[in-house]
C-alpha cells in the first residue's frame, strides 16, 4: 500500500470501527423495544427513516464544507455529538422520543461518515482506489457485524438501558482518537475551494453518478428492510431469541466485510460494472428467500446470500466514486451524494416495509426490498450503458 498514509488511515478505520459497533449493537434491539412500547409497522419504519431523514438533508451541507475547511473538523464534532446523543437512548420511554433521538443522531452521523470516506479517498493510492475503499469498508462491515452480536448478548444479559451507554461510550473513545492522532486541518491537504470544484448542478447531471446513486439507494433501501424487520419477523414468527436475531442481523454483514478486500482488490483488475450488477442480482435473490423462509436455516441462508451480493458490489462503487470525486475535483461533495443515497434508501425501504407490514402480512416487507433492487440495478445499468469508465485502469 505504497503511498497510503497509514497513520490517518488506521486512525480513520478505528475511530469508525469504534463508532458503528455502537450503533450495530442496537440495531437488532430498537425494533423489538419499539414494538414492546406499541409502535406499529409505520412508527417503527420512522425511528429507522427519522436517522435517514436528517442525515439526508444535511450531508450535502456538511460535504460540501468539508471540501472547503477540511475534513477532521466534522469528524472530530460529529463523533462527540454522537456519543452525547446516543447516551440519551438509555433515557428514552415512548416513541416519539425514539424518533427525535434518532433524527438529531442522524445529523450527527452526517458529519462523520461522507466525510471520513472522503479523507479516505484523498489519500488512496492512484491505481489502487479499490483496494483501499475495500480495506476501509472492513472498518464499517466488521462493525456492523460485531455489533448486533454484542447487542444480542448485552440485552441479554444486562438489560436494554446498558446496551445504549456502552454505544455511547465507543463513540467517545472514537472522539478521543481522532481528535488526538488525525494531524491538523492545515496539513491534510485537501484542495482548495475553489471555481474548478464542481458544483451540485454539474453532479446531479452526471450519469454515472446518478448510476451509482441509484444503485446504492436501491441497495441500501433493502438494508432498511432487513434492519428494521428481519428482528421482528425473527422474533413473531419464528421466535428466536435476541442472541440469534443478533446472529443473523450481522451474518451479512460480517460476510460483506469478509470479502470487501479481495473483492476491491478484483475491483481494480476488471470490469467495475459487471462486478456491481452481479451484487445487485444476488442481493435481489436474497430478498426472495427472506419472503420465504420458514425457519432460521432458510434466514441464514438467505443474510449470506445478501451479505455476498454487497461484497461483490461495494468496492467497485467506492472505487468509482473516488474515480469520480478526483476526476471533478470534489471527493467531500461525492461521498455525501452516494451517503444521500444511502440515507435516503434506509428511509424509503424501512417505510414502505413498514406499511406493507401494516397493510399486508410482514413477510411481504421483504419482496418490496427486491423490487426497489431490482429497479435500482436496472436504473444502474440503463444509466451507464454508454460509460466507459468503469473499467479497471490499465495497470
Amino acid at each position: 500500500m505504497a503511498g497510503l498514509d497509514k497513520k490517518i488511515f488506521g486512525t480513520l478505520f478505528f475511530s469508525i470501527f469504534a463508532a458503528v459497533t455502537g450503533v450495530g449493537i442496537v440495531v437488532p434491539l430498537l425494533p423489538v423495544y419499539a414494538h414492546d412500547l406499541g409502535a406499529s409497522g409505520f412508527f417503527i419504519g420512522l425511528i429507522f427513516g427519522s436517522f435517514s431523514l436528517s442525515r439526508t438533508a444535511f450531508l450535502p451541507f456538511f460535504g460540501r464544507l468539508s471540501d472547503k475547511k477540511g475534513r477532521k473538523p466534522f469528524i472530530v464534532a460529529g463523533l462527540l455529538a454522537y456519543a452525547v446523543i446516543s447516551a440519551a437512548f438509555a433515557l428514552s420511554r415512548d416513541i416519539p422520543t425514539l424518533i427525535g433521538i434518532r433524527f438529531f443522531q442522524g445529523i450527527a452521523s452526517a458529519m462523520i461518515m461522507p466525510v471520513a470516506q472522503a479523507y479516505v479517498g484523498d489519500i488512496a493510492p492512484t491505481g489502487k482506489e479499490g483496494f483501499t475503499m475495500g480495506m476501509f469498508n472492513l472498518s464499517i462491515f466488521f462493525s456492523l457485524s460485531l455489533g448486533p452480536l454484542l447487542g444480542g448478548y448485552i440485552n441479554d444479559h444486562f438489560g436494554l438501558k446498558a446496551a445504549f451507554l456502552i454505544m455511547g461510550a465507543l463513540a467517545f473513545l472514537a472522539f478521543l482518537s481522532s481528535y488526538l492522532f488525525l494531524p491538523p486541518t492545515r496539513m491534510e491537504g485537501v484542495r482548495p475551494f475553489d471555481k474548478n470544484l464542481a458544483g451540485w448542478r454539474r453532479l446531479l447531471k452526471d450519469r454515472d453518478l446518478a448510476g451509482l446513486f441509484f444503485f446504492r439507494f436501491s441497495y441500501t433501501a433493502c438494508i432498511g428492510v432487513i434492519w428494521g424487520f428481519l428482528p421482528v419477523y425473527a422474533a413473531s414468527l419464528f421466535h428466536l431469541s435476541s442472541s440469534l436475531i443478533g446472529v443473523l442481523v450481522m451474518l451479512g454483514v460480517f460476510i460483506s466485510g469478509l470479502i470487501q478486500v479481495p473483492m476491491g482488490y478484483l475491483a481494480d483488475r476488471v470490469n467495475r460494472k459487471g462486478m456491481i450488477l452481479t451484487g445487485g442480482g444476488l442481493a435481489c435473490c436474497a430478498l426472495i428467500l427472506f419472503q420465504f423462509a420458514h425457519g432460521f436455516r432458510d434466514l441464514f441462508a438467505a443474510n449470506i446470500l445478501f451479505g455476498l451480493g454487497g461484497g461483490i458490489a461495494m468496492p467497485p462503487l467506492m472505487a468509482m466514486a473516488v474515480f469520480k470525486g478526483n476526476r471533478v475535483k470534489a471527493m467531500g461533495s461525492v461521498m455525501a451524494l452516494l451517503t444521500m443515497a444511502h440515507s435516503g434508501g434506509m428511509l424509503a425501504g424501512s417505510v414502505l416495509a413498514g406499511l406493507t407490514m401494516d397493510f399486508f402480512q410482514l413477510r411481504h416487507a421483504f419482496s418490496v426490498g427486491g423490487v426497489i433492487m431490482l429497479l435500482g440495478a436496472g436504473s444502474f445499468y440503463l444509466l451507464t450503458a454508454s460509460s466507459t469508465t468503469y473499467r479497471a485502469p490499465k495497470r
